[in-house]
């Protein structure tokens, strides 16, 4: 057998190998990559109702404070007793609506077990689009870091400090500074004196002989 002949025979073989290999290896698995959605944040309270214009915190133990926008847009205390606002903790107060962020969501669990057949709190809050919220504050939850609050036939568990601030509110209503009058001081007065006594009037007697 000539030499090329032979040469063309091995590339031949080696090509047909190459092709059964390739034809018959195991083919991999389609590997469906699954991504992970991201952790969306969500709060108590809608963003899209606007910016709260009222706020009241109510207690089981009937106490109450209520925090609402005059006709000028500042903040006014409503209850307990009506009077100006100290602006900067009322606004905090309507930040701190805003920002009570839900840490999860809880199914098929009894609102009596974690104390909203009677909550201990009640937060009602109107915002600049009308509408009203409810949020009913039950008991704090097993780790000490969030309550359960009932709002919209959903059962949540919440930041505990973040409640705590709005909570705070009915020991310590953000009344406006008023300054107090300081005291009039005395006006001098002369001392008075004793009355000046009359000179006594003479009188004659008459001798009776």
């Amino acid at each position: 057998m000539r030499r090329p002949t032979l040469i063309y025979i091995l590339l031949f073989l080696v090509m047909a190998g190459a092709y059964y290999y390739l034809s018959n290896r195991e083919q991999p698995a389609d590997i469906a990559l699954t991504v992970q959605p991201e952790d969306v944040t969500s709060y108590l309270f809608d963003s899209s109702d606007g910016t709260p214009t009222s706020i009241l915190v109510e207690s089981k133990a009937g106490e109450e404070v209520e925090l609402t926008r005059n006709a000028e847009n500042a903040w006014a205390l409503v209850k307990p007793i009506a009077a100006a606002a100290e602006q900067g903790s009322a606004e905090a107060a309507a930040s701190q609506v805003t920002t009570i962020r839900i840490t999860d969501h809880l199914s098929n669990i009894n609102p009596k077990d974690v104390g909203l057949d009677a909550p201990d709190y009640t937060l009602t809050i109107k915002f600049t689009n009308g509408v009203e919220r409810i949020a009913n504050i039950g008991v704090v939850t097993p780790t000490g870091n969030g309550y359960y609050v009932g709002t919209n036939n959903d059962i949540v568990i919440v930041s505990k400090s973040s409640i705590d601030a709005l909570i705070g509110l009915l020991t310590t209503p953000p009344y406006a500074e008023t300054l107090t009058p300081s005291p009039i001081p005395a006006t001098p007065t002369d001392t008075p004196q004793p009355p000046t006594p009359e000179p006594a009037t003479a009188t004659s007697e008459t001798a009776t002989p």
